[in-house]
């Protein structure tokens, strides 16, 4: 069985939490906690350390999902989730442009982290005000290479392309590596 390490990482209330939970075959392991603060919020809770999936592909593979902590006082833990990784998907919420400098921060840290393959996900393409994935590319600056893919992390098929992307750029990669 050949197991591969994927890392689900971006921006806080990018919606990663909920790209796992959609696919995952297992129940979420999660470390999702309440927000204490009384500020104006999204959301009611936070991963603190992490979030973990798994998806079995035929019989002889198996993805592991491991979602990072979108908060910056939890990002100490990015470095730790990401040893061992073949490749990561960097979750932007595609409604909230304020939050894309901080998803273009977090995509530059793992990049520094391995020379891995990636795809960006332009979450929440179901809701009207969403930015159009080509956009996104223009203002996160990606290279013409780098996929970025349409998708709704509480859709399953959704999920599921964005995940066999990220799957076929970690393959070639392992295929040119076993041919140099």
């Amino acid at each position: 069985m050949q197991a591969v390490k994927m890392v689900i990482t971006g921006p806080f209330s990018a919606g990663k939490t909920q790209f796992i939970g959609s696919i995952s075959e297992i129940d979420v392991v999660s470390t999702e906690r309440k927000i204490s603060s009384h500020a104006e919020q999204i959301k009611d809770t936070t991963t603190v350390a992490m979030d973990f999936g798994r998806i079995t592909v035929g019989d002889d593979l198996v993805l592991y999902l491991f979602g990072t902590p979108g908060q910056r006082r939890f990002d100490f833990m990015w470095d730790i989730l990401s040893q061992g990784m073949l490749g990561f998907v960097v979750m932007v919420d595609s409604t909230k442009p304020e939050t894309f400098r901080e998803a273009k921060r977090v995509l530059e840290t793992f990049e520094s982290y391995a020379a891995t393959p990636y795809v960006v996900a332009a979450n929440k393409q179901d809701l009207e005000d969403a930015w159009e994935p080509e956009d996104l590319r223009i203002i996160l600056r990606l290279r013409p290479e780098v996929k970025i893919l349409p998708c709704v992390a509480n859709d399953k098929e959704s999920v599921k392309n964005v995940l066999l992307e990220l799957l076929y750029s970690i393959l070639e990669e392992l295929d040119r590596a076993e041919a140099a």
